[in-house]
């Protein structure tokens, strides 16, 4: 049987090729008899039990034709990843095919419009000058942490000698109305909410101030325009409240008892000397990831490559899976993750579109750059980094190896060898 093969590859677009691709008249035959022996099954023809009816009945009842697309997309992905393997080319994205001829007697002809990865040039990898800037740790640092530490001690008072100030907590009831009508979503019971913490829409929290515990009354606001739910986006409301309880925090002092009771200190003084030391390191660390970003910025500046746009759609989308492995285990889909930020996937890709540019043109000039440095990944690095993932994730190796193929993840490890190499040789003032 003669094998498929490409005949020919135009260079005619940027970052991209056409592929012309034959299907040998053989191949093509063993399709369609395969495509008629899966088929078969639900044809019923006259005299023949279903199922039953032979090809060459079928072919001429339906013409001869009635099974070239099935055989061509049993064909499809085998000849046209034989075909990018063939050419040489590193696509992007998966290639556009239109059949472009196809009989019995010829076989088929394909044509594929390939996006590939750009050329890409980087300069001035090596010795990039950048400051290093490790932020003091001020004493209004130092108290945030310990008011965080009183805060974990609160108390909570109920008040009832006077009404609802912002940072007090109420229970109330509420149900909203629109043109006298209660819409959905709009009802609640014995609902706890912290004034002045904007969990409502404007002017819903402001209202509650100034009212005592027992107190009934209406409030009126206006929904957002920008609102999630359409039908009640730009629209007033009137919202019944049943104001049921108000309660206050009461923030303790600051002492060695309580020191000892919620840390592993005796006294204040240790304790604040322990949260300046863990802030320091914390700045310390900061500084760090703000320089090796500054590198980075660097990098790109100095790269050169007409990149396909499609190279940074296929980031977002796979930064928007990333989001949407996060929600599961919380058990949020990224349909109601939306509904609650008031998002769109629009506005979610565009949020995340300049994010994935980056990504994309370091991962590109990173990639260039192993290649300049002549970097080689050896087989125990490549065994070490499997080992790695299989502990990680919990699997064994061959199962990871299911998901990772061998020369994607050298290209992982010569891109980390690239970013230790750029960063070693930086100079950091």
């Amino acid at each position: 049987m003669k094998t498929s093969r490409v005949l020919a590859i135009y260079s005619q677009l940027v970052n991209g090729a056409k592929l012309e691709i034959e299907i040998s008249a053989e191949d093509f035959e063993a399709a369609i008899e395969k495509a008629y022996l899966k088929a078969r099954k639900n044809i019923a023809m006259p005299g023949f039990r279903k199922g039953k009816a032979p090809r060459k009945l079928i072919e001429k009842e339906y013409g001869e034709q009635v099974f070239f697309e099935d055989a061509v997309n049993l064909l499809y992905a085998p000849v046209v990843n034989g075909a990018v393997e063939e050419s040489g080319l590193e696509l992007v994205t998966r290639p556009e095919v239109e059949v472009t001829e196809i009989s019995k007697e010829n076989g088929v002809k394909l044509k594929a419009t390939c996006i590939t990865k750009p050329e890409v040039e980087v300069k001035d990898y090596k010795g990039i000058e950048v400051e290093k800037v490790v932020n003091p740790v001020t004493d209004e640092d130092i108290n945030k942490q310990l008011d965080a530490l009183r805060e974990k001690n609160v108390t909570v008072e109920t008040v009832d000698d006077r009404a609802a100030e912002n940072g007090d907590d109420v229970v109330i009831d509420f149900e909203g109305f629109k043109d006298d009508v209660a819409f959905e979503g709009g009802k609640a019971e014995d609902f706890t909410l912290s004034l002045g913490s904007g969990q409502f829409i404007p002017g819903f929290e402001d209202q509650i101030v100034g009212h005592n515990a027992g107190e009934e009354f209406d409030i009126n606001v206006t929904f957002p325009e920008e609102y999630q739910v359409k039908e009640l986006a730009g629209a007033p409301a009137v919202f019944k409240i049943k104001l049921k309880s108000i309660s206050k925090k009461v923030m303790p002092e600051l002492d060695d008892d309580m020191v000892k009771d919620s840390t592993e200190f005796d006294t204040v003084d240790e304790y604040k000397a322990d949260v300046k030391k863990k802030l320091e390191e914390a700045n310390e660390k900061h500084a760090d990831s703000e320089v090796e970003a500054k590198i980075f910025d660097k990098v790109i500046e100095n790269m050169t490559a007409e990149i396909p746009q499609v190279m940074f759609d296929n980031r977002v989308n796979e930064m928007i899976s990333e989001l949407e492995q996060r929600l599961a285990p919380q058990g949020i889909s990224l349909d109601l993750y939306m509904q609650y930020t008031g998002q769109t996937i629009d506005t979610v890709k565009k949020a995340y579109a300049e994010q994935a540019e980056k990504q994309v043109k370091l991962r590109l000039a990173l990639e260039k750059i192993a290649k300049l440095e002549n970097i080689e990944v050896t087989e125990d690095e490549l065994k070490a980094e499997f080992d790695k993932l299989a502990e990680a994730y919990k699997l064994d190796v061959d199962q990871i190896k299911q998901f990772i193929h061998d020369d994607d993840l050298k290209k992982d490890i010569a891109v980390g060898k690239a970013v230790d190499l750029i960063k070693d040789a930086a100079v950091i003032k």
